[in-house]
């Protein structure tokens, strides 16, 4: 669905964005990670055309991006762009038909969002009456309401409390479940960690991991085990392990590469204990990433 191909973009003497290539697999949730000023909106800014970029290449659905693609992208920025003093529907209607609806569809659209969020009462307010978390449904709605191809969503949670958390991610989920591409881009790593498939991580302008969040955690894991059993573990048995952690009822393991979880299970089936639950720890998105930053700054 979209390709970045050497990708660089400079303000003054700022080098924002550095030589970033990536490609979004078709209908995929991608996750674009990287810390504050990683150059995450400078990057979202150029596919979405707002600006364009020094050198290199965006592509959307096979095709040199343009700007006849907007109609198929939705964007919703981090800064929220609404009109403080223009009424709820008429600003709705307004912005779809930015995007390319006849009023009669707008209208409808717009209508039939605003009855499944349940704010239809707030058609004739005024965006500058609603409270911030309110005007995140509005901002949601405006991006969604063309039935873009593509959705860019900017820190989208910002302000929202658990229940209007719950209610977007719902409905962005629903989306890509009908076909429609969602990035996602924060620095919040465990809220992409929830919700994606794939990700790009970037840090000060360069892309510095790219692939399927499964297939990352496993080439990134660390061999590390939890247990938790009721009973007791002989002293014996313990010394014998490479222990991380150990409280009441629970012990975390680091075993050797070339040993398997099952080795440590032989290692304990002997003991007088209940096994209630066995896992394989995999690190975080946040420990990935920290990880590779100090790698880099080592090397």
């Amino acid at each position: 669905m979209l390709r970045v191909q050497q990708v660089t973009k400079r303000y003054s003497n700022h080098l924002a964005v550095d030589r970033v290539s990536f490609e979004m697999p078709d209908n995929a949730i991608m996750g674009l990670l990287g810390p504050n000023g990683a150059g995450k909106s400078t990057l979202l800014r150029m596919i979405t055309t707002i600006t364009m970029p020094d050198s290199g290449q965006i592509f959307f659905d096979g095709e040199p991006l343009a700007r006849h693609h907007i109609s198929e992208i939705g964007y919703m920025p981090e800064e929220r762009g609404l009109y403080k003093k223009m009424k709820v529907g008429e600003h709705l209607i307004f912005l779809a038909r930015l995007k390319g609806l006849s009023p009669a569809e707008a209208r409808k659209a717009v209508r039939a969002w605003m009855e499944k969020f349940g704010i239809l009462d707030w058609w004739n307010k005024k965006i500058q009456e609603l409270s911030k978390g309110m005007q995140q449904k509005i901002q949601f709605i405006a991006t969604v309401v063309h039935r873009p191809k593509l959705l860019i969503f900017d820190e989208p949670f910002s302000g929202l409390d658990p229940i209007n958390t719950n209610l977007i991610k719902d409905e962005i989920l629903q989306l890509h479940r009908e076909g429609t591409g969602v990035i996602f881009s924060t620095h919040r790593m465990e809220q992409v960690e929830e919700l994606c498939d794939y990700v790009v991580l970037i840090n000060e302008g360069h892309n510095i991991l790219e692939g399927r969040v499964q297939d990352i955690k496993e080439a990134h894991k660390k061999h590390i085990f939890e247990i938790n059993y009721t009973g007791q573990i002989a002293s014996t048995t313990l010394q014998r392990l490479d222990v991380v952690e150990r409280q009441e009822g629970r012990l975390v393991v680091h075993l050797p590469h070339d040993t398997s979880g099952n080795t440590l299970l032989r290692t304990i089936v002997n003991e007088p204990i209940e096994i209630i639950s066995f896992r394989e720890i995999y690190p975080s998105f946040n420990e990935i990433f920290i990880d590779l930053v100090e790698e880099k700054v080592a090397s």
